[in-house]
């Protein structure tokens, strides 16, 4: 059961992961395409401030300009450093101008958190020290000990002495102790510090879960929702999750592109992260944003800030471009050398398909050759076939009537011996009359006669037995030849019977069968005449009837 609760949490924590991959992945391609559009949200940005410079023009009185000139430092704050600078000066001499103390110190504790925020950490304490601490108001008092504990915080963070790092470390607690003190619990500012100080003592989950009651209460609409999640990204970075890390710094990076904030430090640290990652291409990218909007915000400490990973980025972008360089030369002449032998290659393909055109061109008439002399040979194979047939159908056909012709040579004899024993006979007995009546006589003949005729019959139709049949097909149906009860061909088969053992001349069929010539040629020109098929091809088809080669 253990083993199946934990591969079901790899699974999940697979999911998660690549979960969160993608989301990463989506958000940078945001972060891309909101570069793209920068300029327009600069731009844009600075219509907003030409109307509230419109507006101070406009004002009618000192106390309205204060107005307008405060929007106008809000604007040029995350905008333009100088500007920003310039403006809450000018603020300082309206607050002397009106004795308006309120006005003078809030001017010169705003002044002063900015100076220190571009480096000039004496220039703002300076300032702060001139302000009387009891005669504030206690928003003014929370101000100012907050500047305070900002400007200390950034002298102990840039420091490089350890000493004067542990001394303004405890300076700055001392003004956090008292806003601690001062602070509504619920205000923004109070869980900022609180969620800080519990990220420094290495208390991250108490630190996520302050973090997770401000980032409920912004949106990417509200101007603290890009530091909101800059400072959830550290909290991130703490606890060793990279890809949150990544992605809270991307969405504060997309908010103060957005919102056209130059102030920015998300977009350095993703820089040095993707150098990290060896995305060399897209950190170069992201640093020079970050050095674009350092220069254009005007203050030392943020272009010290972002020149220190500029360098090394910016090296490692053209090390990585001379390599990419060098690539593209070793590809390009590797793609030279291919192509040169692709060409030499298609030239060779090109020879040999020629050759093999032309073999297969000589081929081809060398099988339309074959394919005539195997015509050829097929039809000489298919006469020696027909000739071997008609052989084999001539030899048994003079095998069959020889043997008739033996044996009616061997019964003629047989009567003869007869005859000769009876005429010897009669003679002696004195009965020569008789004998010449006999003699005189044609039954005799025509008993013989019949005799041929069945004799021809039965061995014609033993070696052509549908002769009948199939003669009768090529006449007309109505007529037909129907044989009487006892016979087995009549004169008009005989006749055919002999053409068909190839005996065309009508002079030896009338001698065989004991007609004269011209009936022959009657009988055979009538039955011609009832045919169904040609005159000329009758014969020719009698002569196939049966054959072993039709």
């Amino acid at each position: 059961m253990a083993h199946i609760f934990l591969l079901i949490f790899i699974f999940l924590s697979s999911l998660i992961s690549k979960s969160q991959i993608n989301e990463v992945d989506s958000l940078i391609l945001i972060l891309d395409k909101e570069l793209g559009k920068k300029e327009a949200y600069t731009q844009k940005h600075e219509e907003k401030i030409k109307l509230l410079k419109d507006a101070l023009k406009e004002s009618s009185s000192i106390e309205v300009r204060y107005t307008w000139q405060s929007k106008l430092y809000q604007a040029y704050q995350p905008f333009i450093c100088d500007s920003a600078i310039r403006y809450l000066e000018k603020n300082l001499q309206l607050g002397r101008e009106l004795q308006k103390p309120e006005y003078y110190y809030e001017s010169g504790i705003l002044l002063a958190h900015l100076l220190s925020s571009s480096g000039m950490y004496k220039e703002a304490v300076d300032i702060l020290d001139t302000i009387p601490k009891k005669k504030l108001s206690p928003d003014l008092s929370v101000m100012l000990i907050s500047t305070y504990d900002h400007i200390y915080g950034e002298l102990a963070f840039y420091s490089r002495s350890p000493l004067l790092k542990k001394e303004y470390n405890i300076i700055a607690q001392t003004y956090k102790d008292q806003l601690f003190k001062t602070l509504d619990p619920t205000s923004d500012l109070y869980l900022s510090m609180k969620e800080t100080r519990l990220r420094d003592e290495g208390l991250i989950d108490s630190a996520l879960t302050i973090n997770d009651q401000r980032w409920v209460s912004t949106s990417d609409d509200k101007s603290n929702y890009a530091l909101i999640a800059f400072h959830r990204s550290l909290d991130y970075h703490e606890k060793n999750e990279p890809y949150l890390r990544k992605k809270f710094l991307l969405l504060a990076a997309i908010h103060d592109v957005r919102s056209a904030i130059k102030d920015n430090a998300s977009m350095t640290l993703l820089a040095n992260i993707f150098y990290k990652e060896g995305e060399v291409k897209r950190a170069y990218n992201y640093i020079r944003h970050s050095m674009d909007d350092a220069n254009f915000f005007n203050a030392k400490l943020r272009n010290v800030q972002v020149s220190e990973i500029q360098p090394i980025i910016d090296r490692a972008y053209h090390l990585k471009n001379e390599q990419q360089k060098g690539e593209l030369r070793f590809f390009l002449i590797v793609s030279i050398v291919l192509f040169v032998f692709s060409i030499l290659s298609l030239w060779i393909i090109y020879l040999q398909k020629r050759k093999l055109m032309k073999t297969h061109k000589n081929v081809q008439q060398i099988n339309q050759q074959l394919k005539y002399l195997n015509q050829d040979l097929q039809d000489v194979n298919n006469r020696l076939k027909q000739v071997n047939s008609t052989l084999a159908e001539s030899n048994h056909v003079k095998e069959e009537y020889i043997g008739l012709f033996l044996s009616i040579c061997s019964t003629y004899i047989d009567k003869l011996e007869d005859m000769r024993r009876m005429v010897s006979k009669e003679i002696k007995n004195g009965r020569v009359a008789q004998l010449l009546t006999f003699a005189k006589s044609g039954d005799f003949i025509d008993s013989e006669l019949n005799d041929f005729y069945n004799n021809f019959d039965q061995t014609f139709l033993h070696l052509y037995p549908n002769f009948v049949e199939e003669f009768n097909e090529l006449l007309k149906p109505e007529e037909r030849i129907e044989l009487k009860p006892g016979e087995s061909l009549n004169t008009e088969l005989r006749i055919f019977a002999l053409i068909r053992l190839g005996i065309n001349d009508s002079s030896k069929i009338a001698g065989l069968l004991r007609y004269s010539v011209n009936t022959i040629y009657n009988y055979r020109a009538k039955i011609k005449n009832k045919a169904i098929v040609p005159r000329d091809d009758f014969e020719k088809l009698v002569s196939h009837i049966n054959s072993l080669t039709k």
